[in-house]
């Protein structure tokens, strides 16, 4: 039995979100330029002397190819000079409405629990302090009182933990998986690992739940309408991630 591993950082041979091989397969000849010609030793016989029979009347040679490899295209088909497109073999990109709503199921599959638990041992996540001054009528100071530290940090364990499993165990979350979404690597369209699903949650949740509540949901939203053309939100570019359909 062998026990060769996969190199480390290498996603498994048998991951389902591996993208498909494109382009046409090499015959069962085992050349990828076909079988030799009858009687000849595999190599394509000389041009014909004196331009005779030549391709395009050019000297007996073929014409050069078209810029960039492209085939005809000067822009090489699909990834621009002659570069493979990234998601090339993958599904389509998701709907921004789609990656909403999944959102959304995923919120409150969270912060129903954490409301409960709060409402339960009334935690207060801030103090709020008033002072009176002399030319201003008050000042208002606003701090993490000591349980709202505390639950502040469950939240960020509860939020940042939630995404960063799911996204490694198979690039779904609940709200994903009932969207028909998953999360890919650009690269390969295999599930992130640990480390790029883990940097992922952090930059998804850690702005919102420490110090821009409001502003950091907004940032990621506009990140990923004006995002061009895969649709990255500022998640996605720090973990080099899309977001595609799965069914």
């Amino acid at each position: 039995m062998s026990t060769d591993q996969p190199p480390p950082g290498q996603p498994p041979e048998d991951d389902p979100f591996l993208k498909k091989p494109q382009g046409p397969t090499p015959p069962s000849g085992g050349s990828p330029y076909g079988s030799p010609p009858p009687g000849g030793d595999g190599y394509p016989p000389p041009p014909p002397p004196g331009g005779a029979g030549g391709a395009g009347g050019g000297g007996g040679y073929p014409p050069p190819p078209p810029p960039y490899g492209g085939g005809g295209d000067p822009y090489g088909g699909s990834g621009g000079y002659g570069m493979p497109d990234p998601l090339a073999g993958m599904p389509p990109l998701a709907d921004f409405g789609k990656r909403l709503a999944a959102r959304i199921i995923d919120v409150l599959i969270i912060a129903v629990p954490l409301f409960l638990i709060q409402l339960a041992f009334g935690t207060k996540r801030y103090m709020v302090e008033t002072n009176e001054g002399e030319d201003i009528s008050e000042v208002v100071t606003r701090s993490y009182s000591g349980s709202g530290l505390i639950m502040t940090l469950i939240s960020i364990v509860a939020y940042v933990g939630y995404d960063w499993w799911f996204t490694k165990k198979n690039g779904q979350t609940v709200g994903k998986k009932a969207m028909g979404l998953r999360v890919a690597m650009l690269n390969d369209g295999s599930v992130p690992q640990s480390n790029a699903a883990l940097s992922r949650a952090a930059v998804l949740w850690l702005p919102t739940l420490i110090c821009c509540f409001c502003l950091w949901p907004i940032a990621l939203v506009i990140s990923i309408l004006v995002d061009k053309p895969y649709k990255q939100g500022l998640h996605d570019k720090v973990a080099k991630t899309v977001v595609v359909r799965s069914n």
